[in-house]
């Protein structure tokens, strides 16, 4: 298939890219960096220079690619996984999607685009018992960051549902791990973990899903090759609970036991309701809908040693 790549560069650009050269794919990326244009024909790519929030200029490059599928990864999201850094790049990272989305979005439809793919996240699901799935409403009335980011996705991804002449996927991953990510070895978790920098709050109970970035990246590509309209979330099989997944993270970088804080010393902070809901509210994902439709496998969380469940 001839393939659009719109966010080809990031964490999750890179390895996309490479697995879909490997099974053959044309491609065609977006990027306003002369530089990085240079390394994608390099790798093989067709390399389409524009300004995101350009929409001539968008619409022109898409255009004039004529893509089949259009696969949308954009983002601006720091180095840094602090509270201050994720503050200081929410503005741009919120244009990115919703304004370069738009102009993406708008020039698919403008090309005759087949199918379209954006991306999401899978920890937005209201609070409550066992998994969410995919109808499983949102976290609209959670503490202020969740909530805003869960309006947010609602509207991203309506946007293309509601689109009729083209057929859209939404891809909700879970908790990137991996080469590229926070939480890599080199990542900056990581070294929060080393320096005791990132705490378990409260119980702890909050459950997190996790993917691995290669396998973020297989799965999109079977969305793409033969998924079917819709929400998919996209996760490995051991969603875990804050205060199982961070000890063993912790232990996996021979780091020293991570430190334990109340709630109420959170709440204090700024910011700390959003903290709060991160470590005792948030709630894990079934990955049961991309396993049946997509033969989704993921492989197994690396830090995790065999014994530990999600109970």
């Amino acid at each position: 298939m001839k393939i659009f790549v719109a966010g080809g560069t990031g964490a999750i650009g890179r390895p996309l890219i490479a697995k879909l050269l490997a099974k053959g794919h044309a491609l065609i990326a977006l990027t306003r960096s002369p530089e990085k244009a240079q390394a994608l024909a390099k790798q093989g790519v067709e390399p389409a220079i524009a300004d995101v929030f350009d929409a001539d200029a968008v619409k022109s490059v898409v255009s004039r690619a004529h893509p089949e599928v259009v696969i949308e990864q954009l983002t601006a999201l720091p180095k840094t996984y602090t509270r201050e850094s994720m503050n200081a790049a929410a503005a741009l990272n919120n244009r990115i999607r919703l304004e370069g989305g738009a102009n993406v979005l708008t020039a698919a439809q403008a090309a005759g685009v087949r199918r379209y793919l954006r991306q999401s996240v899978a920890f937005y699901a209201i609070p409550g018992p066992g998994l969410a799935d995919e109808d499983t409403p949102l976290a609209f009335d959670a503490s202020p960051a969740i909530a805003a980011g869960a309006r947010e996705l609602a509207e991203l991804e309506g946007r293309l549902l509601e689109t009729h002449n083209l057929e859209g996927i939404v891809l909700r991953y879970g908790f990137f791990y991996g080469p590229g990510t926070w939480f890599n070895p080199d990542g900056d978790v990581a070294e929060q973990v080393r320096q005791q920098q990132f705490p378990i709050i409260g119980n702890g109970e909050g459950v997190w899903s996790w993917l691995h970035i290669e396998d973020a990246a297989l799965a999109t590509i079977a969305a793409a090759e033969r998924g079917n309209p819709g929400i998919y979330l996209i996760a490995n099989d051991q969603p875990l609970p804050l205060h199982k997944w961070l000890p063993a993270f912790a232990r996996w970088l021979n780091a020293p036991p991570p430190p334990r804080i109340s709630v109420e010393d959170v709440l204090k902070t700024d910011g700390g309701t959003d903290a709060v809901y991160y470590a005792t509210q948030i709630r894990g994902v079934s990955n049961a809908k991309a396993k049946r439709d997509l033969n989704f496998q993921p492989r197994p969380l690396e830090w995790v040693e065999k014994e530990v469940s999600s109970d």
